[in-house]
This record gives C-alpha cells, sequence and structure tokens, in this order.
C-alpha cells in the first residue's frame, strides 16, 4: 500500500462507520460541490478543494517526502516534533501517521463538528436545536484554532524528509460504533454495568493499570442507565455544555463519552444526566487499533508511540 492507499482507507473506513450513513455522506459532499460550483472565481480560489471529496477535513495528507511502497509506519495519538525525532532512531520508518490533526486538519478542526449535530439528532434531540446549540461552539473552536502554530509538525516533517497524515475523525467513527455495537448487544441496565463493560475492552483494561480508565463523572453506580447516548466519542471535540439540558428533554440518561470539562459536567449534573467517561487517550486508541488492524493484515509493520494503546485484533 503507499500513502494515498492507507489514507483512502481510513476514510474509507470512517465512512463505514459513521452515523450519517454512506447516503448522508454522498449528501454532504454533493452539497459541498454545489456551494463550490456557485462561488466566484476569486471565492474559488480560497475554497478547501479537499472538501470536494473527504468527508472529514479534520484528517489530511501533509506530506509525502517519498511516495512508495509502505512497510513500516510510526504510529501515536499526537505527533509533534519530538515523536518525528524520535522516528530519526527507528530503522525502516516509511510513515507517521497521528490520530490527532496537526497543520491544515486542525485548522479544519470545526468542520468535522457538524457531525455532533446528526449523532444528537440520532438519539432524539432535535436537529434544529442540536444546530443552533452547537453553531456557537463550532464558532468557537473555529476561532481558538488561529492562535496555534499549526504548521510546526508538518514544517518538521518536511525538514527531516517524513511522510506524514493523519486519521482523526475516521478512528473516533469506528470507536463510537465499536462501542455503540456492544451496548446495543449486552444492553446495561445500570451505570456500574457499563463501567463493567468498558473494563473488559483491552484498552480500557490497560488504561485502569496506570490510573486513566473509565469513570463515573457524573450520577451513581446503581442508578439506571435510561436511553445511552454517545454522542461525545466523535465529532472533533467538546460540544457545547448548553445541550444536556436538551438531551434530557430527549429522553437520554447517560452519557459515554471521551473527556468532558468541568462546565459541561455541571451542566449535565443538572440536567440529571449520568456521566461516564471511558477515557481519552485509551478511546482514541481503541479507533486508531480499529484501523491498524487493517494495516497490519496488509502485512504493515507498526511501530506504537504517544499514547496509543497498541491492541491487535488480528488473528
Amino acid at each position: 500500500m503507499k500513502i494515498k492507499d492507507i489514507f483512502n482507507l481510513a476514510i474509507k473506513m470512517g465512512i463505514r462507520a459513521d452515523f450519517r450513513g454512506s447516503e448522508g455522506i454522498e449528501k454532504l459532499l454533493a452539497r459541498k460541490k454545489e456551494k463550490y460550483e456557485k462561488l466566484s472565481e476569486k471565492e474559488k480560489e480560497r475554497f478547501d478543494l479537499e472538501a470536494l471529496n473527504n468527508p472529514y477535513l479534520d484528517s489530511r495528507i501533509y506530506y509525502i517526502a517519498q511516495d512508495k511502497e509502505i512497510k513500516k509506519v510510526l504510529v501515536g495519538i499526537d505527533i509533534e516534533p519530538a515523536e518525528l525525532l524520535l522516528a530519526k532512531k527507528i530503522k525502516g520508518i516509511d510513515l507517521i501517521i497521528a490520530h490527532h490533526p496537526v497543520g491544515k486538519g486542525l485548522a479544519h478542526l470545526a468542520d468535522v463538528m457538524h457531525l455532533q449535530c446528526d449523532v444528537l439528532n440520532f438519539y432524539g434531540v432535535p436537529i434544529n436545536i442540536a444546530e443552533g446549540l452547537m453553531k456557537e461552539r463550532i464558532s468557537e473552536v473555529a476561532r481558538g484554532v488561529n492562535r496555534l502554530n499549526v504548521e510546526r509538525t508538518v514544517d518538521t516533517a518536511k525538514l527531516l524528509g517524513f511522510n506524514l497524515m493523519n486519521a482523526h475523525t475516521p478512528a473516533d467513527n469506528l470507536a463510537a460504533k465499536f462501542l455503540k455495537d456492544i451496548i446495543e448487544i449486552e444492553k446495561p441496565e445500570r451505570v456500574e454495568d457499563i463501567l463493567n463493560l468498558l473494563d473488559e475492552i483491552p484498552e480500557y483494561k490497560e488504561a485502569v493499570k496506570i490510573g486513566t480508565g473509565p469513570k463515573i463523572f457524573v450520577g451513581e453506580p446503581e442508578r439506571r442507565c435510561g436511553k445511552i447516548c454517545l454522542s461525545e466519542i466523535t465529532g472533533g471535540t467538546e460540544p457545547t455544555p448548553k445541550i444536556y439540558e436538551k438531551m434530557a428533554q430527549a429522553g437520554i440518561g447517560t452519557l459515554v463519552g471521551m473527556h468532558m470539562g468541568e462546565e459541561s459536567k455541571k451542566e449535565a449534573e443538572a440536567a440529571n444526566i449520568n456521566v461516564v467517561i471511558a477515557g481519552h487517550m485509551s478511546s482514541d486508541s481503541l479507533g486508531v487499533n480499529l484501523f491498524l488492524d487493517e494495516l497490519q493484515k496488509k502485512g504493515i509493520e507498526i511501530v506504537p508511540c504517544s499514547g496509543l494503546i497498541r491492541i491487535s485484533r488480528v488473528k
């Protein structure tokens, strides 16, 4: 597999696991194409052409130093200059894969947050309310990346001559679908049942050993779950704290997420929504591993670093 083959596989897997379904993604891309065709020539010059084919603009190929068959990859949750320097010490690295976006992918992180509106709608929150409340948060995230040195890692990859890409929302989609499928099969009744369920998943089991395993942020172990929602596993980053009241009104009783800030915790508590935080690095690792297993099947060697809890499910 070459770099573009690996990247296209990540996008394909992400679409297959997306809450919106392949038809929803086709509509999304068609709408972007329609809007692009109506732009003036000057506006087209500013348009990100990647948006016409890639529904996850937080996932990119950043640099191809040498387009060749990939045999060995270094993969981390966060790839920064330190990890690139580490790669110089490891013989035979052909490609570096980050989970979290850098460069242009980080600059466009807010674009994928619209997915959260569709996930919330999937769980019963009216789409007009989800979109209305998320608009401010999406704008906040878009403004926030402007202060960041987004090209730092990309520039270092170019200087060191490393191929560099990332897969963020596609991997998060894989993790969300994996957890959704397990919860729908096992049907946990109480909050502690969700914890027990997560503790059996290898990535979370490993996280428990270092103190970052699943935790109850809001609620008690004996509380009944009600409708369980996985709206905060994928979709870029945390939603607006204002959403929890509307989630409760939609009948959601328990939220399973990756991480949660204090303001969001207080709002979820006020709305009487139980919150189980599975863990950030462990949840990211779950989604990345499901993608990496497909590379392993192709004979590509995986070297994990930077917070990736590598668990192979390849038999």
